[in-house]
Order: structure tokens, then C-alpha cells, then sequence
């Protein structure tokens, strides 16, 4: 074990991703060190844990939620990322939060981990959509849209129809709707 963990934090991209599948193989007793180094002053150390974690099948989605607020926007991006393979009901609002990231991969994978959660993640979605900032709303209505559900309809309608909406909103909406098959001219009466 210490071996593989020494090959993972060693600086060597190909050294450590070779350590990763050996340390899945080990199962649930190569967690702990790998929660351990996820904690470590290093950046670069955390970065490679959370990938570790993310490899496992082992993984529990509330080990991965405290890293989306890690200060290195890297290692942020790799717990998103992390939670798109484990996804879970329990990190809902953590990644709706993400979703207004500074860093738009971050942001980005926030709200893919968030439609692998699917309808539950909906009620969060809908809310943000009321009053967040367009950095916000914007993924998570393309989030809304690859969910498919149709709880979604009257906020996709009421964005496609309001002129004062971005372009870009405009656009995830319509797209959103085309999802659900609803995809017909709209016209204001």
C-alpha cells in the first residue's frame, strides 16, 4: 500500500495513474489513506486522491462533497468530476452551489453531476432559476433541460418568452424544451 501511495502523490503523471487501479483492486481498505491525502497541504496530492476516489467503487458521495470547497480550483473540478461517478441525493445542494464557481470547468461539471442525480436534483434547480445570477442560471437550466423533467416546462416557457432574458438563457431553454419533445414554434398571442 505504501508503495502505490508513494506512486500516487510521487509528481509522475504516469507513475500515479498507474497506482490508481492497483489501489481500487485493495477495495475498501484503500480508503482511509486516500481520505487521509485528500486533506494534505499539497494541491497536487489532494488532486490525485480525489482521483483515486473517484476510480473507487467504494467511494461515498458525502467523502467527496467537503472538497467542492477546496481552495485550488483543480482540485475543486476533480471532486465535480468525482461526484459524477457517485452521485447521490445528499451532495444536491453543495453542487447547485458549485454551480456558481469561479472556474467554469468546475461550475460545468457541477451541473453534469447534478443531472446524474436526476429529478431529485430538480426542486434545487427550479429554485436556483428564480432569482440566481445568469452565471447560475445558465447551467443549471442546461442541467434542467438534460434532466428531462417535466417539472421544468413552465420555467423553460417562461425563459423562452421573456425578452428580457439572455440569449444564451433563450437558448438553453428551447434546448431543454426540444429535450422533452416539445419542440414547436412558440408564439405570444
Amino acid at each position: 500500500m505504501e508503495s502505490l501511495l508513494a506512486a500516487l502523490t510521487s509528481g509522475d503523471d504516469e507513475r500515479a495513474e498507474a497506482s490508481i487501479s492497483a489501489l481500487v483492486e485493495m477495495g475498501e481498505v484503500a480508503l482511509a489513506p486516500l481520505l487521509d491525502l485528500a486533506h494534505a497541504p499539497d494541491a497536487d496530492t489532494r488532486w490525485w486522491a480525489i482521483r483515486a476516489l473517484a476510480a473507487s467503487p467504494h467511494t461515498q458521495t458525502e467523502s467527496l462533497i467537503p472538497h467542492l470547497s477546496d481552495p485550488s480550483p483543480e482540485v475543486r473540478a476533480a471532486a465535480a468530476l468525482a461526484l459524477c461517478a457517485h452521485p447521490g441525493e445528499e451532495a444536491i445542494e453543495a453542487l447547485i452551489k458549485t454551480l456558481g464557481d469561479e472556474d467554469s470547468l468546475t461550475a460545468g461539471l457541477a451541473g453534469t453531476a447534478l443531472v446524474k442525480i436526476g429529478s431529485p436534483a430538480v426542486p434545487g434547480l427550479l429554485e436556483v432559476m428564480k432569482d440566481a445570477r445568469n452565471g447560475i442560471r445558465i447551467p443549471a437550466l442546461r442541467a434542467l433541460g438534460e434532466i428531462r423533467d417535466h417539472r421544468a416546462i413552465p420555467i423553460m416557457m417562461k425563459c423562452l418568452n421573456d425578452e428580457n432574458e439572455s440569449a444564451v438563457i433563450q437558448y438553453w431553454a428551447q434546448q431543454g424544451l426540444e429535450r422533452l419533445g416539445l419542440d414547436m414554434v412558440y408564439i405570444k398571442p
